[in-house]
């Protein structure tokens, strides 16, 4: 594998780099340094989309005829690894990344014309409706009921761990429309608009004091057949297609790596006592760094695939499994790096719009915040001990 650019792949580089130069912003920048979940907030995540929309960098994944920029997979490599080191904004990743791809690959004519360019342009914001309360890694078991009458489906049932519910404007959510020999024959991927009548969200507070989660209830809430995508019945296949973009899409090295450096650079820092001093800590830092250097060589592998639209099979689940693994990791680090400051946790959300002095410097202000919210790294998008059941089945067919 040839890991050099070329000169045109370095003209690209340079494009990347002054197109982040004159759209990110400092609020954008210490919005998202000082933000402890994957998750943007929708006033900053979607202002930065709105720029991608711009010069037409909206969904680099995307299919050319469905306005993706036809990048090359070195180009997908040098966009993220870019934006990764100048710390942009995460889009809505629930449009963009998951049920953006599902559109494309199963939608109607009309649902393509309608929801994808509102995706691209930010107008949309999505939530996911997945998980219930006992159904969760055992999701074909879920209970959420669309009852056809007439030209509509009539849902009741509840939604969980519904990330920016509260900012969503719209979701996609599995729901059962048949009973069949097998809980999974009787689902189908609906599309909804959050403000029909009928749903009520309410919202979940972290262990790490973050609404970033919420339930999510339907009482008798009317939705169109035509906003059904694909066939009834068949939405666990469009669902699974869709959990494979969730855990095999982008490139998480290169946050990871950049996590990796602040953590570092708090270990040879004064206000830590110069933690790195510590063989044990100087020792995982490197041991992390080389599994970082492991999870970018699989990514480079699967981008091509990833860059045509097509889903990442079970490899999706190896990228998920590792990604999860050493973001825990580097969250643990940061903790035993600050030590005793890690008692003082900043209960304010969000920490960019803080209207004090914290007690804790800036500098260490997220790191207890992400390791609590990455407790849930290694659980949502599927359990650990899912990935590790579809890679033995798919992948060495035990």
């Amino acid at each position: 594998m040839d890991l050099s650019f070329n000169a045109e792949e370095r003209a690209f580089q340079s494009e990347v780099r002054s197109f982040i130069a004159r759209n990110l912003t400092e609020e954008m920048k210490r919005a998202t340094a000082l933000t402890p979940s994957v998750f943007s907030d929708p006033d900053i995540g979607m202002a930065w989309q709105r720029a991608l929309h711009a010069n037409g960098w909206g969904a680099p994944g995307w299919p050319v005829e469905y306005g993706g920029p036809a990048w090359t997979p070195a180009q997908r490599w040098i966009f993220e690894t870019e934006c990764a080191r100048a710390g942009v904004p995460n889009v809505n990743v629930m449009g963009v990344k998951m049920v953006g791809p599902v559109i494309i690959g199963f939608g109607s004519p009309e649902q393509k014309n309608f929801y994808l360019p509102r995706i691209l342009s930010g107008e949309d914001y999505w939530c996911q409706g997945y998980s219930e309360p006992g159904s969760g890694s055992d999701l074909s078991s879920l209970k959420t009921r669309a009852v056809r009458d007439g030209d509509d489906y009539i849902i009741n049932g509840t939604k969980i761990w519904t990330t920016h519910a509260h900012h969503a404007n719209r979701m996609f959510a599995l729901v059962r429309t048949n009973d069949g020999p097998r809980q999974q024959d009787g689902i189908s991927f609906i599309l909804i608009d959050m403000k029909t009548p009928g749903i009520t969200t309410r919202p979940i507070l972290t262990i790490g004091g973050d609404h970033e989660v919420n339930q999510v209830f339907f009482d008798d809430v009317r939705v169109p057949v035509a906003n059904r995508v694909g066939e009834e019945g068949k939405g666990w296949t469009y669902g699974k297609y869709l959990l494979e973009f969730e855990r095999g899409s982008g490139i998480a090295s290169a946050k990871l790596r950049e996590g990796l450096k602040a953590i570092a650079d708090l270990a040879e820092s004064d206000l830590t006592g110069r933690a790195i001093d510590s063989p044990d800590i100087a020792a995982r830092i490197s041991e992390v760094e080389v599994d970082i250097d492991a999870l970018e060589m699989t990514e480079l592998r699967v981008l091509s695939a990833l860059q045509t639209g097509q889903n990442p099979g079970a490899v999706s689940s190896i990228l998920k499994l590792r990604n999860s693994e050493i973001r825990q990791a580097v969250t643990r680090l940061g903790v035993d790096v600050i030590g005793h400051d890690a008692l003082a946790v900043e209960p304010m959300r969000p920490l960019y719009k803080l209207n004090h002095e914290p007690a804790t410097p800036e500098e260490m202000l997220t790191v207890v915040p992400e390791y609590l919210n990455g407790r849930a790294y290694t659980i949502f998008g599927g359990t650990s001990e899912i990935q590790r059941d579809i890679i033995a089945k798919m992948m060495l067919g035990i």
